[in-house]
């Protein structure tokens, strides 16, 4: 097995070992409830979380509950993580793929040159 195989199957083998993820943004907003005598009303709006992600090319927002917001953090981190594993790994299957190529074109190169 040569080097840019054993590269590829140590990264397949991390993107196996993945947790759950979450393909979406997590986002911190400032909003205001509406109640005339609520701080927010005074320039204090509340700090709230939402996760937005891409429906057919339309932005869609969700809430995210405080308990729940470093979870939904280490989903959408994850998520990250998955996909450079997989650019890589696709990065290094198009290497293997063109190597024995461009393998083959030097030696044939060096063929050329040798006089007869």
């Amino acid at each position: 097995m040569s080097h840019l195989e054993r590269r590829r199957q140590a990264k397949l083998k991390q993107l196996a070992s993945c947790g759950p993820f979450l393909a979406a943004s997590l986002c911190e907003v400032n909003r205001r409830c509406g109640q005339p005598n609520c701080r927010c009303a005074r320039g204090h709006p509340h700090r709230a979380h939402v996760l937005t992600y891409k429906v057919k090319g339309k932005t869609q927002t969700v809430h995210v509950p405080k308990d729940r917001v470093e979870e939904v953090r280490r989903w959408t981190m994850e998520y990250k993580r998955v996909k450079q594993l997989m650019q890589e790994i696709s990065r290094l299957s198009l290497t293997l793929l063109r190597h024995p190529v461009a393998v083959r074109r030097a030696a044939e190169k060096s063929r050329k040159k040798r006089p007869r």
